[in-house]
């Protein structure tokens, strides 16, 4: 990693130090952490945390420092878009099962005001889905102008499980590779900056934590026994993440990939990952349509 292919949609990769709580990230996660010209998954160690020097401590220390930006900036983003500005984001998690991808919605995206945020966990295809081509009911879940959606898995789902299971015919996960590219690149035509974003675990990281939610019953309701079969296509799933980060990886749709064994280093991670591309956006507040003065007076006479 650390080969990006440039600025691409403004998410604003700088070779600088991040400061973040009392630790600092030496380098943006934003320039390390983006699969560039090159990228081979198999590179990525998932129990490392690249820029990061801190201990855990530190880490869930830098989150919490860091929750006050990523809310004024995603307000300003919201308030932005109350007269005119068209921008948003679009973080888009992907992961294996037990990844990790609940706690950076609880906590990253809970630091910010709800009204802000869309999130949406998709789940399998209804019928109704599956009478439309695969792009149909993600296009229904982009965020409007001014909030940050949230995708809990995504229409990348439909280039990964799709392949390994083979679900679909082979020429028919290459077009929508193809559709995958052309619709991202409208979506971000259309003001919306897309991060993309695989938690990368190990494969023995992911047997304690199910293994965990097997040793706790307030855990059980998260685990099935087909997490089982899936790990024994684990080669094979990240076959398809590799084949499908190298295929859309784009400046407008950049994939970040963050080691994710230490959750509370993803979580700082994705977090400094919005921030830069909220700071690149550099939402302002709306001048008034008042006379500031004006109205204090009206105040005070009222």
């Amino acid at each position: 990693m650390g080969n990006g292919n440039g600025n691409g949609n403004g998410s604003g990769p700088e070779a600088r130090a991040v400061v973040v709580g009392s630790s600092r990230f030496e380098t943006s996660p934003s320039v390390l952490l983006r699969a560039g010209a090159g990228f081979r998954l198999e590179d990525v160690d998932p129990d490392a945390t690249p820029g990061f020097s801190g201990t855990k401590e530190e880490g869930a220390a830098a989150l919490l420092a860091s929750d006050g930006e990523l809310d004024a900036l995603q307000e300003r983003l919201f308030a932005a878009s109350r007269v005119g500005a068209r921008n948003s984001v679009l973080l888009i998690l992907q992961a294996m099962d037990t990844a990790g991808k609940g706690g950076i919605v609880r906590h990253v995206m809970g630091s910010a005001d709800p009204q802000g945020i869309h999130h949406h966990a998709f789940k399998a295809p209804t019928d109704e889905d599956r009478a439309h081509d695969f792009l149909w009911r993600v296009e229904r879940q982009l965020p409007e102008a001014g909030i940050i959606g949230v995708f809990d898995r995504s229409h990348y789902e439909d280039v990964l499980v799709q392949r390994v299971r083979g679900l679909a015919a082979p020429e028919e996960i290459e077009r929508r590779y193809g559709a995958i590219r052309q619709f991202e690149e409208l979506v971000a035509g259309g003001g919306t900056r897309i991060v993309k974003v695989m938690l990368h675990i190990s494969k023995d990281e992911q047997r304690d934590r199910l293994l965990e939610r097997l040793d706790r019953p307030d855990k059980h309701w998260k685990f099935g026994p087909g997490d089982i079969d899936e790990r024994r296509r684990w080669d094979d799933y990240m076959e398809a993440y590799r084949i499908a980060i190298e295929r859309t990886r784009t400046d407008d749709a950049p994939w970040y990939v963050v080691p994710a064994n230490k959750k509370w280093y993803a979580r700082i991670a994705v977090q400094q990952l919005l921030i830069d591309v909220l700071h690149a956006i550099d939402p302002q507040w709306p001048a008034p349509a008042f006379d500031v003065a004006e109205q204090r007076r009206r105040l005070a006479k009222s």
